[in-house]
């Protein structure tokens, strides 16, 4: 049995929509075998009509090839047009472009941008470069995603704007920095009004964070605002506040079927922002500011980072063996997949086996053609009364179910 069957795949209203161009099922010889007292008299209605069944099961294999197309089709039309990220931001996956054909590859252009959760999705086209290419080492990959910068800054707009880029700090490695005592050498004042008493910094990103992806590393400008607040009894009193802009730079990391990261600190900035208790002497704040970034802040980040962002992989699936590529503005990963999902098939008796021999050979009983033997034996005259239709149907109903199988 030869089939042949053409597709089309094409974009409409930010899905794929799936169709059949051509169908074509070829039969070339069927033989059908019947077992049973009589099978030397039904087997002659089989062989006089061998190629009215042929056309009849070329017909029902088309038939149902188109439908499994058809079911193919509703089902790329359920596909999700956003998944969740957590309870404040979804990742917008509607395409945007027609699919791109190649010889051995398909290539898809999604949106791809941070949407703040149950908002209306409004497409946002950051760049209009067709589907990068990949250098030829890593083209025996059975995936390929590219992500480009735009993707990481529209989700620190997204966060910044729910206003959870914001992060109190009430315990850190070393305690004492977070009392009045610690900083009576470095801002005496501090300590005189406010005597041993216990402090937590209060920070906020004053902008989102900007990301420049280069050919090598991520850079990242973070702008924040600390504010330093003095717990005097029950009373929250904040005292300062201390603009620190701080210049990052990190990598990206595969975890499972999502996109991490890591960053560290290369340099930063401080200045006076307002105060309540007069002038600080920043050059004396450098240092202990330099400890709580390495010892608290930049860890406290890494453990959000590392967890990541999903991949917009199919459900089922995973990533193997993934390589990261830095192109400017772009990471590109290329990987290969592996499916983690079951079925339970059913292994076929003996006497639903087809054969993969060109020819298919059927091998069953009478009594799975749907009659009974005992009707057939006491009644040969009505036997003989079926048409010929009637045989087609009973037969093909036989053979599309082994097809199907």
């Amino acid at each position: 049995m030869d089939v042949k069957i053409n597709l089309g795949l094409e974009y409409e209203g930010g899905t794929l929509k799936l169709s059949p161009l051509e169908c074509g099922c070829f039969v070339k010889d069927i033989a059908i075998i019947l077992d049973g007292g009589l099978s030397w008299l039904y087997q002659g209605f089989i062989n006089a009509f061998e190629g009215k069944i042929r056309s009849a099961v070329e017909s029902t294999v088309n038939n149902k090839i188109r439908e499994g197309i058809l079911k193919l089709d509703s089902l790329l039309q359920t596909l999700p047009k956003e998944v969740p990220v957590d309870d404040i931001a979804s990742l917008n996956v509607t395409l945007i472009n027609k699919p791109l054909f190649e010889d051995s590859s398909i290539g898809l252009e999604i949106n791809g941008l941070f949407t703040a959760k149950n908002s209306s999705i409004v497409p946002m086209y950051y760049h209009k470069n067709s589907l990068p290419s990949v250098d030829s080492r890593h083209l025996r990959k059975m995936l390929g995603i590219s992500l480009h910068e735009a993707v990481f800054n529209s989700a620190s707009d997204v966060y910044f704007k729910a206003d959870s880029l914001r992060w109190i700090v009430e315990k850190v490695p070393d305690q004492s920095y977070l009392n009045t005592n610690k900083w009576r050498f470095i801002v005496p004042q501090l300590y005189r009004k406010y005597p041993n008493d216990n402090m937590r910094l209060n920070i906020s990103f004053a902008t989102p964070p900007i990301l420049k992806i280069h050919s090598e590393e991520i850079e990242a400008n973070i702008y924040s605002d600390m504010i330093v607040e003095v717990l005097n009894d029950d009373e929250i009193i904040p005292v300062a506040c201390i603009s620190v802009i701080v210049k990052a730079s990190g990598y990206a990391k595969i975890a499972g079927n999502n996109l991490g990261g890591h960053i560290d600190m290369e340099d930063f900035d401080l200045s006076l922002k307002w105060s309540k208790i007069g002038n600080f002497r920043m050059h004396l704040i450098e240092s202990v500011m330099r400890t709580f970034i390495k010892t608290a802040a930049l860890p406290y980040a890494n453990s959000r980072l590392t967890k990541g962002f999903p991949l917009p992989i199919f459900r089922g699936f995973t990533l193997q063996n993934a390589d990261l590529i830095y192109r400017k503005s772009k990471i590109m990963i290329s990987t290969d997949v592996g499916f983690t999902g079951s079925y339970n098939l059913k292994k076929p008796s003996n006497r639903d086996e087809v054969s993969n021999q060109p020819t298919a050979k059927l091998t069953t009983e009478l009594g799975a053609l749907g009659w009974r033997k005992e009707e057939m034996l006491g009644n040969l005259r009505g036997l003989l009364e079926y048409s010929w239709e009637f045989w087609i149907q009973r037969v093909v109903v036989v053979v599309a179910a082994v097809v199907e199988r």
